[in-house]
């Protein structure tokens, strides 16, 4: 519960818009939106295959969470993270360079 005002509030909880991209240097990008929020209130967690992010804001008690799965593996003891501008801005290396192969679209 959220107090407001000597009112109790529930807390709202949201899934963040989450904006993953690789990059031409062998990164996986990531960009999550979670506007209002400190970066001290921010919680970001990740293993080999995935990443959890959470996050409140206090003034009116919204939550952002949210756990995702990667496509392939990273090295998550590499990754930086930096929020700006209500955006969380993450870096990892993937595990392992893969060869990708172009597939005929029919």
């Amino acid at each position: 519960m959220y107090q407001r005002g000597g009112t109790n509030i529930s807390m709202v909880k949201m899934s963040p818009d989450i904006f993953p991209c690789s990059d031409d240097e062998g990164n996986l990008d990531i960009e999550i939106e979670m506007f209002g929020v400190k970066k001290e209130n921010i919680e970001l967690k990740m293993v080999e295959d995935g990443f959890f992010v959470r996050a409140k804001r206090e003034e009116n008690g919204v939550g952002y969470a949210g756990t995702y799965a990667f496509c392939c593996g990273v090295v998550p003891e590499k990754a930086v993270a930096r929020y700006a501008d209500g955006k969380l801005y993450v870096k990892v290396p993937y595990r392992e360079s893969t060869e990708t192969v172009n597939v005929e679209i029919q």
